[in-house]
């Protein structure tokens, strides 16, 4: 395999200096901190800094307002977090792949005079683990919880555990506090949420973590599209696990989308296509691509992971109802299911090749704790170890059932290269020719410049050099929108290359 240009800076946690002798904690500041995570040197590094997350800028978004908040997060490549003043308390999200480093975090705080709350999926399917890091454990949903847990802190009544549930009414909660992000460090800082939960639950998804009981909510229609409004930003991505669980909610979204002309992306089910007026109206609204878990193109597969939809033979039928209306996919794929031999990877490969998917992305198979997939793995003594820094769906552990896992890493790292290869890049252009130069810039600039995104992000120049191509896209899109909505009256669907011309 080709050796990978891997910086210090994306593999390793800032040093955190022992040697800080802080001030006193300054009453009724709050810090919320994302840990820093290694990056995969096979995928693009930019897209860890496309759009922030929404767990903490929610959270902090439940502040009391006698209190001050700030957020930092480290895979900014800003160094450590910081400690003047010092924060009186100090909330920390916890994913398996980065809960060592928060709980050195949780360490380094705590040490000098801090309270520490952790929380998030990792304190959830694991709170054992996690409580001897943390002053309280935040266990379910965290907004519900933080003006208490500040409160209690306040007055000294700090509890070890508190509980939320998923049961409020998803409207009821505030906007995220999109005021603290550090804008030019984004693509985007509009991250938005419509929808919690999802109509699958597949064995190896983190939905289904046992203990998580997330009922499926929408928000108002308008509470959205204010916020898409509100942040000024051209482009939004939903990062909904799945936009389309309800039809008829995404087209009353679609619609109240449309007068904004601005342009947007989500994850979605392959079977939004069931009904391609719906994916019209994605497009109309401003839909330019969609993130769509296929995970498998064997049915025995899908079948065995418990995940409903349609078969896999008709997967491709359903892509091209969506590049029809000038929608690109990001397909994403899992490696390593029981039924995947060694000849997985190059069927995969050719497959989206084959059917010109803009953008793929692969996962090793990975059983996180609490999920059946884990229990199932644990029961059959196929766990390779339990080191959760490495259970980031780019390394291998367990023991696959048709392949070595050598033979399942390599795969991986060979289903990378041949998706960013020059060849691959070229086998996957669109049809149209008018479409071609956005594509290539789009497949050059986000697949094969880590170098250039290294820089970008430690200069915190993301929203800076990416800003002219995004609204150049926008514009692209409403005229491509233009030229949809002129053919509504004359024929019930465009052909694909005039559709494709838009993109």
């Amino acid at each position: 395999m080709t050796r990978l240009w891997f910086p210090r800076e994306m593999r390793d946690a800032p040093i955190l200096d022992e040697g800080v002798r802080p001030d006193p904690p300054q009453l009724h500041y709050a810090l919320l901190i994302n840990p820093f995570y290694p990056k995969d040197p096979h995928a693009s590094f930019g897209k860890h800094v496309l759009t922030p997350s929404l767990a903490l800028t929610s959270i902090a978004a439940a502040t009391p307002p006698e209190w001050q908040v700030s957020y930092w997060d480290e895979n900014l490549l800003q160094g450590p977090p910081p400690w003047k003043p010092f924060p009186q308390v100090v909330g920390i999200t916890v994913h398996l792949t980065f809960a060592a480093r928060a709980y050195a975090l949780a360490r380094w705080y705590r040490e000098r005079g801090a309270k520490v709350i952790l929380g998030g999926l990792h304190v959830l399917s694991c709170p054992d683990e996690a409580a001897p890091h943390a002053d309280a454990l935040a266990v379910g949903e965290g907004v519900q919880l933080w003006g208490r847990i500040l409160r209690d802190s306040e007055a000294g009544t700090l509890q070890r555990v508190y509980r939320g549930n998923f049961r409020r009414p998803y409207r009821d909660e505030p906007a995220p506090r999109r005021d603290l992000l550090p804008r030019d460090s984004f693509l985007t800082t509009t991250s938005l949420i419509a929808t919690r939960g999802c109509h699958n639950r597949c064995d190896f998804c983190y939905l289904s973590t046992d203990g998580l009981r997330m009922p499926y909510q929408v928000r108002d229609v308008e509470q959205v599209v204010e916020e898409f409004r509100a942040d000024g930003q051209p482009y939004a991505v939903f990062i909904d696990n799945n936009l389309g669980s309800r039809p008829d909610y995404l087209r009353r979204l679609c619609r109240a989308l449309r007068p904004l002309e601005k342009i947007w992306s989500a994850a979605v089910t392959i079977d939004v296509t069931d009904d391609p007026s719906l994916v019209r109206e994605m497009a109309l609204a401003g839909c330019t691509g969609v993130f769509v878990g296929f995970e498998s193109l064997s049915n025995d597969n899908i079948a065995g992971a418990g995940k409903k939809g349609p078969r896999t033979e008709d997967y491709a039928r359903r892509v091209e109802v969506l590049h029809r209306y000038g929608i690109q996919v990001n397909g994403s794929f899992v490696l390593g299911f029981d039924h995947d031999g060694p000849d997985v990877f190059e069927r995969t490969a050719e497959w989206i090749e084959k059917n010109r998917l803009e953008c793929a992305t692969f996962h090793i198979l990975t059983p996180y704790p609490g999920t059946p997939l884990f229990a199932q793995m644990e029961a059959e003594g196929r766990l390779l170890h339990k080191e959760w820094s490495q259970y980031d769906t780019a390394h291998v552990v367990f023991r696959p059932k048709r392949m070595t896992p050598q033979q399942l890493a390599a795969g991986y790292e060979w289903c990378y290269e041949r998706l960013c290869s020059h060849r691959s890049i070229w086998r996957r252009r669109p049809r149209d020719w008018r479409a071609v130069l956005p594509y290539l810039a789009m497949s050059y600039l986000y697949k094969r410049s880590n170098r250039i995104w290294y820089r970008l992000i430690r200069h915190r120049l993301t929203a800076t050099v990416w800003h002219g191509l995004v609204e150049w896209t926008r514009r692209r899109h409403v005229r491509f929108r233009q030229g949809l909505e002129a053919a509504e009256d004359t024929a019930p669907t465009m052909s694909a290359a005039v559709v494709s011309a838009g993109v």
